[in-house]
Order: structure tokens, then sequence, then C-alpha cells
């Protein structure tokens, strides 16, 4: 159910993006925007173009290391706004791929999350605006299984055999066996990651599928009873069936930020940062996330969020400081290990 915002509070908004902007409707600009398919609903763009008068030339990419490469081929140029995620921004800014923002551009950015800032992709949050955060959440059907999960090591239960489906992210499954063992996502000690991956495979008496795409479908449609899924899967699922249980881990919560960002050598950096100061204006982020389906990072925007859509979007009281952690960017050698151990992993479940 969307949102009826005040013709008052779309004003205000609009005459706010203009001022910012200084065009008007027949400016003749354009925002090339890079990211994925689908993170915004056609209403959201269509009002930017209409506040504005800059066209949105809306380019997709399918992987985070697909953006990269365009990215450094392009030396920072080609693109004004790129939304990726929080290990490779951090590659990117690095390599100097990536400008500092104009603050004084961006009068709503305090309305973030201050959860979701202050991240090791950027520790000072000068180079990026949070656009939604993802949780690895555990979901199962209380009406077929009897157990109650609470954690990751539940998973391993024996109930469970050939019932659980899980995503295919090798750092998050890998991860789930490092938190059991009291490890964080992102140790470095080959040994340690080897350790779990042997753990790991005594899981695969218990899986029944590993996909990343549409995981929600099979836990609706019964084919199977429990999963380890992205929140924007566990949105639809809860949606469509609330009799779901859903598990934050009491190992600790894993999760993830999407960030907007404006390329080192953009074309137009101000188009891009009037359109960052949109989608952070409260009704306008509440659109975006109940059409995303990820964590609300706009703190402004959770009490605007529609009652049905609210409980799955905006910050659930489990979520702390103390108990979450990013999986971040780690050694050649430490990654090389968890290949190592999801190959063996998936070889397991065969």
């Amino acid at each position: 159910m969307k949102k009826i915002i005040s013709i008052l509070m779309v004003s205000l908004m609009l005459v706010s993006v203009l001022l910012l902007t200084s065009c008007s409707s027949d400016s003749g600009r354009t925002l090339n925007l890079f990211t994925w398919a689908g993170m915004f609903p056609d209403e959201v763009i269509d009002g930017f173009e209409a506040a504005t008068g800059i066209e949105v030339n809306y380019v997709n990419f399918d992987y985070d290391e697909t953006m990269l490469a365009k990215l450094q081929a392009a030396e920072g140029g080609d693109y004004d706004l790129v939304i990726a995620d929080d290990y490779i921004i951090e590659v990117a800014i690095a390599e100097g791929l990536v400008q500092k923002l104009d603050k004084s551009k961006l009068p709503s950015a305090d309305n973030v999350n201050p959860l979701y800032q202050g991240q090791f992709y950027d520790p000072t949050d000068e180079y990026t605006v949070p656009y939604g955060a993802g949780v690895q959440t555990i979901v199962y059907n209380p009406e077929k299984i009897a157990l109650d999960i609470k954690g990751y090591a539940d998973l391993w239960d024996a109930s469970l055999g050939d019932k659980l489906g899980i995503i295919s992210n090798y750092r998050v499954i890998n991860g789930m066996a490092l938190k059991t063992m009291g490890e964080s996502y992102n140790i470095t000690d080959t040994a340690k990651i080897a350790e779990a991956g042997e753990k790991l495979k005594t899981l695969a008496p218990n899986i029944r599928l590993i996909k990343d795409d549409n995981l929600q479908d099979d836990l609706l449609a019964g084919e199977i009873d429990a999963a380890i899924m992205y929140t924007s899967q566990v949105t639809v699922a809860k949606m469509t069936n609330p009799a779901l249980e859903v598990v934050f881990p009491e190992e600790g919560i894993g999760f993830g930020i999407m960030a907007m960002f404006v390329p080192s050598k953009a074309p137009d950096s101000d188009a891009a940062h009037a359109f960052i100061e949109y989608i952070l204006t409260p009704e306008i982020s509440a659109k975006c996330y109940e059409y995303i389906g990820y964590y609300c990072t706009n703190a402004a925007a959770d009490s605007l969020i529609s009652e049905d859509y609210r409980a799955f979007l905006t910050l659930p009281e489990a979520f702390t400081a103390e108990n979450m952690e990013m999986i971040g960017n780690i050694t050649a050698e430490a990654d090389e290990a968890h290949l190592a151990a999801f190959t063996a992993f998936r070889e397991a479940c065969e």
C-alpha cells in the first residue's frame, strides 16, 4: 500500500530540489545513474525529472565487479551517480574513483540513521550516502518446523534434514559456520576458515537448495521449510505469508549496506547531488524502501513507511552496534580459503 503524500509536503520538497539544482524544466541536463535494475519505482524517477528538468539515464550492471571494471575503464568518468555494495565501494575509493560529497548540497544527509554510518568502506562518511541495508536472516514455516530456531547453530539439527534452503553467497554461508564458532565474519586465519568449512560440510544433509534468485518462492511453495535469505526476499515472503517466523541469529547479525556515491570525474556532479538530496527526502525515501524491500537507512522516513511494510523495513530492536557485523574485504589468501571451503561444501550437498 503506497502512502499518499500531502500536496503541501510535495510542494515543499519540490521547491527544495529546484533551489538546489537551479535549473528549469528545459535544462537539457542528464543524470547518468549506474546501478542494478529495479532500484527505484518509476514514480520516483519521474518525480525527480519533473521537479528538476534533469533527465535520468538509468544504466544497469549485473554485479558489483562489473560496475568497478567499467568505472576503472572510464577513469571515474561517464557516470554521475553510482549505487553499489559496501565492499566494492571501499575498493573504488581506494583507487581514487570516488569524489568527496559536498555536504552543503545535501541538507537532508542528517536524516541517515547513525547505525549505518562510520562503516569500514567510508569511516568518515565523506564519500557515500547509504541507500538500504540487508541482513542474513533465518526464516521458517512454524507449521512445518517444530524446532524453535534461535540461531545458526540450530540449523544443524537433524529434524531439518533435506528441508533447508540457503543463498549462495559464500562469505555469508561460510560466515554462518564461523559465527557458530564464535569467530568474526572477517577472520583472516586460513586454518580457522578451513575448520569452519569442515563444520559446514556436516550441514549438507539438511540442505535441499542453494540459490540466490527468488529463494522466497521455494519457501512459499513448500519446496523448503526453512531458509537463510536476503532482506528483500524475507519482505516478500512475510508479506505473502505473515505466519512465517523470522529469526535474527543469536550468534550475531551480519549485515551489508548499498550506498550512493559520485565518481571522481562525474560529468554532472551537481545533478548527482540533487538526486541524492531528492532521495533523502523522507517521503521519497519511504516510497523507495517499500519498493526495494530493504531496511530503511533514512531514520526520518521510518514513520512514513506504511504499516504493512514497517515491521520488515525499519530497524528491529534486535539490531545494535554491538551485535551487528559487516562482511568486509579480507586478504586474498583468506578469500581463497573461503572459496575452497564453500566449493567443498557444495560438492557435499550434491
